[in-house]
C-alpha cells in the first residue's frame, strides 16, 4: 500500500484563516482581509506585530480550536482506504501544541492512529511515496513526491505540483467512483 502524509497547519487545518482573524480582530492595523490572503504574513506585518503573533501561536490553546480546511475530513477518510495515511506536523517552534494538536487530530481524524501522526522539526526525516505540505522547504527535503497544498506563503512558487482544495486531492489521489 502507498504511504501518504499530511501536513496539519494550512492544509488539515485552516491555520492560517484563525491568524487572520486575530489580526483584525487584536491587531491595529489597516490591512483588509483581502490583502491578509495576499502573502505571507512575515510579509505583510510589523516585527513587532509578528513577535506579538508568535507569542499567541505559543499559547496553551491556540491550535484546539481551528476550523478544518473545507473537505479534509471527507477526503482524508476516503484517502485511509486506499493508502496508508500519515499526519506529520512541525511543531518544535511552538512547543505548547502538541497536546492541541493531538487533540485536535484525535477529534477530526479519528481513524488515523495515534501511531500514524508525527511531531518533527523539519520534515526531511520522513520517508513516505507522497507528501502534501503547504511549505516549499519541506517538499524539498523530502525524498518522495512532494504536493505543495496552495496558501498565501507560496502562491508565487512554481516548483512542485500543486493542490488548491481537498476537492483537487480527491481528483489527484482517489479513483473515479
Amino acid at each position: 500500500m502507498l504511504t501518504l502524509t499530511l501536513d496539519m497547519d494550512d492544509v488539515l487545518a485552516d491555520t492560517h484563516e484563525k491568524l487572520i482573524n486575530i489580526v483584525l480582530n487584536d491587531f491595529d492595523t489597516t490591512l483588509n482581509e483581502k490583502e491578509l490572503r495576499s502573502k505571507a504574513l512575515r510579509e505583510l506585518l510589523h516585527p513587532k506585530q509578528l513577535t506579538k503573533l508568535n507569542k499567541i501561536i505559543d499559547t496553551t490553546g491556540f491550535f484546539a480550536d481551528i476550523k478544518v480546511k473545507e473537505g479534509a475530513e471527507d477526503t482524508v477518510y476516503k484517502l485511509s482506504k486506499y493508502y496508508e495515511l500519515y499526519v506529520a506536523t512541525a511543531c518544535m517552534e511552538f512547543p505548547t501544541s502538541f497536546n492541541d494538536k493531538f487533540n485536535w487530530l484525535k477529534k477530526h481524524f479519528p481513524f488515523i492512529p495515534w501511531t500514524n501522526i508525527v511531531f518533527c522539526g523539519y520534515k526531511s526525516i520522513l520517508r513516505s511515496d507522497y507528501l502534501i505540505d503547504d511549505h516549499v522547504r519541506n517538499l524539498t527535503a523530502f525524498k518522495g513526491k512532494g504536493i505543495l497544498f496552495t496558501a498565501p506563503h507560496n502562491v508565487k512558487d512554481n516548483t512542485f505540483k500543486r493542490v488548491s482544495s481537498w476537492k483537487e486531492v480527491s481528483d489527484l489521489f482517489l479513483p473515479i467512483p
